[in-house]
């Protein structure tokens, strides 16, 4: 959720630190803050956004500092204010800290530490931490590294930490349960972050902490990595990052989520190349091909995923089961974990995310493996958590997603599923060499498609418009297109803060259809192949009640054209296909609605993009 900058080295450290921030904020940004040691401490911190933390340092002198830390907050435990930001400091005004998580115990710890005459100024849990540390450190008489370790196996809960004394500011001390933290490895210098962004441009060379880890690092020496239970010392895997600068850049776009958007054609290429091969009558996954026998023998495909991801698993379940022929349950990741699932030997787990550190699903990876079960992942962040924790998977490849409503995420999960979901049909014979032939040339066809798609922007700009001011909003779907529905509903609540509900069509009539009036844009996905004749029929019961009905149809449909106020048109395609299509003309949709209000897109109030606490 937060994000987490540092710097150790012989640079100046805040300028490396505010820029790495503000490629963070899509993480949280209810608050920001930034310390810098130069022979002596520099703090300040701030509610708002990291460009209101840059506004507080007005002279040359408070942004110099070889050694620093910086972090922009969504709130947990505190609201969002000057006082709850990070970083916080310790009673004695020696160590600094910032922290992504939650100390589910902080409250036992602090009554302890206020018993031993430490005072708190803010309402966090994190203020608790960095007392617990220097605690440690006075009534052990050990050194910061030793300290971060024995505080850490006090603490319940999940964290990434950085932390330094500012009475030896060649060090710093890092550690991780359940959030991430990115180690960049320069000459003599480190870069710590919640992820690597923030360094790219410094360096390629980069570790991440695994759970349960800590580093100690010192200028112009190796990284120290240990195990938080019982200090045994770590060998650092380094690696070497798949990403460029200008991944993470808006290249002329107003936000990251319009970009986003307009990149889905290109990342889909991405997904399929290498994998896709019509030529060859071929998909070619790895993940799967090393474990075949598990897929053709499985009873059951259990996938797991929370938001968007949730939404991908439900387009999943319709393309397994229809062509694979294989029976799939979807579940709420964060729902899995504490309901104890029955899980059997021949079930597989598939986890789907676009960040890889989605604390909810990370948690019922490891409930699955403790049942014994093969975890499959399908995720965009190579390297990530979750991928770390399954057994195989396969990466999205849809490059970095900042903006905080997935986009690209969804298709390319969505496309991920629709190659394993033909690949195994076609090994289990399910459907006819014929069949799979049409399909895999479809599929090859689908960036294309969305390209002529998004050349309905102009037009969706005019609907945007003339719903701008609506206060609720259904979408409906049928088939494949029913979790089209709940995506386009999502996105709309998420960036422009309409209530929307999604439903299956057919479902209206059991409650929703009492909202509908002249207010209540209805937005009906009804492409020509699927249940085609049935959802005219519930589009003919939203407009005698006078509806607002603004639909997703086929190029060329002139029936639904008769009775909607709106028609978007797109490229026909197999109905396996239609949510890759569907789903473009509703992510513009809520995406200019949520300009013409005034919303700030790419940052929704309340939301972060990875959401790494329960």
């Amino acid at each position: 959720m937060c994000g987490i900058v540092g710097y150790i080295g012989h640079r100046n450290a805040y300028p490396i630190i505010i820029n790495g921030l503000k490629r963070l904020e899509y993480r949280g940004y209810d608050s920001a803050g930034l310390a810098l040691f130069n022979h002596d401490l520099i703090s300040k911190k701030t509610k708002g956004k990291v460009a209101d933390l840059e506004q507080l340092f007005v002279t040359k002198a408070e942004t110099e500092g070889h050694i620093g830390l910086g972090h922009t907050r969504w709130a947990t435990h505190g609201e969002p204010n000057d006082i709850n930001a990070h970083p916080h400091i310790s009673n004695s005004g020696n160590l600094v800290i910032v922290h992504n998580g939650i100390i589910e115990n902080y409250d036992a710890i602090k009554q302890t530490l206020i018993q031993r005459g430490y005072q708190f100024e803010s309402d966090t849990d994190t203020e608790v931490l960095v007392n617990l540390i220097e605690d440690v450190m006075r009534n052990e008489k050990v050194g910061l590294g030793k300290a971060v370790q024995m505080a850490l196996n006090e603490v319940v809960g999940a964290y990434a930490i950085v932390v330094f004394d500012k009475q030896n500011p060649d060090e710093m001390v890092m550690a991780r349960l359940g959030s991430p933290l990115a180690i960049g490895i320069g000459e003599e210098e480190y870069f710590i972050a919640s992820d690597a962004t923030p360094f790219i441009e410094f360096t390629k060379n980069a570790m991440y902490l695994e759970d349960e880890q800590m580093a100690i690092i010192k200028r112009g020496a190796e990284p120290d990595i240990r195990n938080i239970k019982d200090d045994s010392k770590i060998l650092p895997y380094i690696q070497e990052l798949q990403l460029s600068l200008d991944q993470i850049e808006k290249g002329g776009y107003e936000h990251f989520m319009l970009k986003e958007i307009y990149e889905q054609p290109n990342v889909l290429r991405d997904t399929m190349r290498g994998r896709v091969l019509p030529e060859k009558n071929l998909i070619k996954l790895s993940g799967i091909d090393n474990y075949l026998n598990k897929f053709l023998n499985a009873d059951r495909i259990i996938m797991i995923g929370a938001g968007t991801s949730w939404h991908a698993g439900l387009v999943g379940e319709y393309l397994f089961e229809e062509l694979a022929r294989i029976p799939v349950e979807v579940e709420y990741s964060s729902e899995f974990r504490y309901r104890n699932p029955i899980i059997k030997d021949n079930d597989i787990v598939m986890p789907v995310s676009q960040s890889g550190e989605t604390a909810d699903t990370l948690a019922a990876i490891k409930l699955a493996k403790e049942k014994n079960a093969f975890i499959y992942a399908i995720c965009n962040v190579v390297g990530s958590s979750i991928p770390r924790e399954s057994d195989s998977g396969t990466y999205t490849h849809a490059g970095p997603e900042i903006g905080v409503a997935s986009t690209k995420a969804f298709t390319t999960q969505v496309m991920v599923m629709a190659m394993m979901a033909l690949k195994l049909a076609k090994e289990k014979g399910t459907i006819s060499m014929s069949e799979y032939n049409l399909y895999l040339s479809e599929l090859a066809q689908i960036p294309e498609k969305i390209e002529k798609t998004l050349k309905t922007d102009l037009y969706i700009q005019q609907i945007a418009h003339f719903y701008k001011d609506a206060t609720n909003a259904l979408y409906l779907g049928r088939g494949f297109n029913f979790p089209v529905a709940l995506e386009g509903a999502l996105k709309l609540k998420e960036i422009s803060y309409i209530h929307a509900e999604g439903y299956p069509a057919a479902e209206m009539k059991h409650g929703p259809i009492a909202l509908i009036d002249e207010n209540m844009p209805v937005f009906v996905i009804a492409t020509k192949k699927g249940q085609y004749e049935k959802i005219v029929s519930n589009i003919q019961e939203i407009k005698s009640r006078k509806g607002k009905i603004i639909a997703i149809v086929t190029e060329g449909d002139t029936q639904v054209k008769n009775l909607a106020d709106h028609v978007i048109e797109i490229p026909e395609t197999l109905e396996a296909f239609t949510p890759l299509l569907a789903t473009i003309p509703l992510q513009l949709l809520s995406y200019y609605i949520a300009v013409y209000r005034g919303c700030n897109v790419d940052q929704p109030r309340n939301l972060a993009k990875s959401v790494t606490v329960e």
